[in-house]
């Protein structure tokens, strides 16, 4: 699964300069990527389908009015292309250079050949709506033959998937930092990706050997973690060998990354319509009571999902419990007693919101269960007091037994951002020795990662094989060490209590409200974390606890006072 990034290097760089030789002065900059990355993807598309022009042009003219939906027969291996996709116009980009004159009447033709799925991709891109400014400043030629130059080598036989990924990936890095807008978004390395695939597989390789699993993205990007995650699980020379048939789910908002998703799940033959367009969290795609064997994703993080709140708040007492079951979980209360909770997240950071709707597609442990892993900041694991959903959310993870492991990455591990960042590990089907526990590894260290030769944005550090090797021995072991600590659920949770200290007069004397009550001084009340493993009742804090916090003559912390 390893990726040399390094020798992709020249096509990237070769493609960028398509905007200073072609598109310079006939686009804005925040524009180029408009052009390039459908050009290439269309290019690539292109080359997928020139061995097998031929054949579906003849059994286009053929069989053209005889048969109403001539779709089956021309992605069948016998008379069509044996892919997802096809193209009966009679052009092929190459072809499209001989006939400079009618070159943009003819790019036309070409596009419109192109069969419905891609037709998708292609309206998703936007890109008929630049065809006016090829014509206008005459680049169509100069552009189509930038893209059949032998120098991008685009073909799905020479650039996998996963280094197609990448490629887009570095693009459109490049254009954010050239216009400096913000990403948006934390483009997944493929270390971390392999990481996460073998964390997510391997403990289960031995019940997915045969059978069907469905494996699910809510943000899938490029389809990166899709296609290398059932790479992964079912390469004949890999780890696991699986026979097992994997079918690949993904949803993606952004137009860009969902045609680039969308067009290598058609030249990896998976079924392009499992993946769909639009936010996840108020326009999911799929069957509501679809469930998944296994779900990758890295969310949006630091990422406003304010439209999703508006778009879900339509019931007439505005609240989300009410349109939609996947944010509703039952959590307990003070008394211990499960309560059903409408459990959402501030508004400027919606990434606990995917972890959520992700439990809601785990499969029933009679059914297997489900496995996950996602990636975050340091938000979801911090963020938000006592009652607040962030709160809520992590206290059914930790209440059900769901949390395996958290691994802590190094800093400027990703493109866009130098931030600490955590890969979680959920399961419904934890092993025995697991049960109740959850294990933290730190592989921050500089043990786990080394320097980058050469900065790629903000990632300057990357994990080898043998560093994600080292940090799988840690998980399988199971064991406490310097960088590997495992807890009780218990040790997660904590009583907020409030604690009041009487007003005093200037004489020292405790002042009594209406009732003979000591009066609470406001100055002096106090909100504590009390852990759950210490005897808490009737909102007063144990005995042990209140004199080690707040006993002025406590031996060992002598005068401390309240906050």
């Amino acid at each position: 699964m390893s990726l040399n990034t390094q020798s992709l290097q020249p096509i990237i760089n070769f493609i960028w300069t398509v905007a200073d030789d072609v598109l310079i002065n006939k686009f804005l900059e925040n524009q180029y990527q408009d052009v390039i990355l459908p050009m290439t993807v269309l290019r690539r598309l292109d080359l997928a389908l020139e061995t097998t022009k031929d054949k579906v042009l003849k059994t286009h003219e053929e069989f053209k009015g005889k048969i109403d939906n001539l779709s089956g027969l021309l992605t069948s291996e016998q008379h069509g292309t044996g892919l997802a996709f096809y193209n009966t116009s009679p052009f092929t980009m190459k072809k499209l250079l001989a006939d400079p004159k009618n070159i943009d009447t003819n790019f036309l033709d070409y596009l419109n050949g192109f069969s419905e799925n891609v037709q998708d991709i292609i309206s998703k891109f936007k890109f008929r709506n630049q065809l006016e400014t090829f014509e206008s400043t005459g680049i169509t030629f100069s552009l189509i033959e930038k893209f059949c130059n032998p120098k991008v080598e685009l073909s799905p036989d020479k650039i996998s998937p996963m280094a197609m990924g990448y490629m887009f990936e570095d693009l459109i890095r490049r254009f954010n930092e050239k216009t400096n807008a913000a990403a948006g978004r934390h483009f997944t390395p493929r270390e971390i990706i392999e990481l996460m695939t073998h964390l997510v597989y391997l403990p289960v390789k031995d019940k997915i050997q045969k059978g069907t699993f469905l494996v699910y993205d809510p943000c899938a990007g490029s389809g990166a973690m899709l296609t290398q995650s059932k790479l992964f699980a079912t390469n004949p020379e890999g780890e696991i060998k699986s026979t097992a048939t994997f079918h690949l789910y993904g949803q993606e908002n952004t137009g860009e990354m969902y045609a680039t998703c969308k067009s290598d799940m058609l030249l990896k033959g998976e079924d392009p319509d499992k993946i769909k367009f639009g936010s996840t969290l108020s326009e999911y795609g799929f069957d509501p009571d679809l469930k998944f064997n296994f779900m990758l994703t890295n969310p949006p993080y630091g990422t406003t999902w304010k439209q999703d709140i508006d778009n879900l708040n339509v019931g007439t007492d505005k609240k989300v419990s009410i349109v939609d079951k996947r944010f509703n979980l039952p959590i307990k209360n003070f008394k211990g007693e499960p309560e059903e909770t409408c459990l959402t997240s501030r508004s400027n950071d919606g990434q606990l919101m995917f972890m959520l709707h992700m439990l809601s597609k785990m499969k029933d442990q009679k059914d297997g269960g489900s496995r996950i892993a996602s990636v975050h900041n340091g938000s979801a694991l911090f963020t938000g007091d006592a009652g607040s959903g962030e709160s809520g959310i992590r206290q059914y993870i930790i209440e059900n037994d769901l949390l395996e492991c958290i691994v802590q990455l190094p800093n400027d591990i990703f493109y866009n951002t130098g931030i600490a960042t955590y890969v979680w590990f959920i399961s419904n089907v934890k092993e025995e020795k697991r049960k109740g526990k959850v294990q933290l590894i730190n592989a921050s260290s500089n043990e786990f990662y080394q320097k980058m030769r050469k900065s790629l944005g903000s990632k300057r550090n990357e994990l080898t094989s043998q560093h994600i090797e080292a940090i799988q021995e840690m998980y399988f072991a199971f064991e406490e060490n310097e960088y590997s600590k495992i807890f009780d659920n218990e040790d997660f949770g904590f009583y907020q209590i409030t604690v009041h200290q009487p007003e005093k007069d200037e004489n020292g004397k405790i002042v009594l409200d209406s009732k003979g009550k000591p009066k609470s001084d406001s100055s002096l009340k106090d909100i504590e974390n009390v852990p759950m493993r210490r005897d808490v009742a009737c909102n007063v804090l144990c005995d042990d606890y209140f004199k080690k916090k707040y006993c002025p003559l406590h031996p060992m912390l002598g005068t401390t006072k309240p906050k």
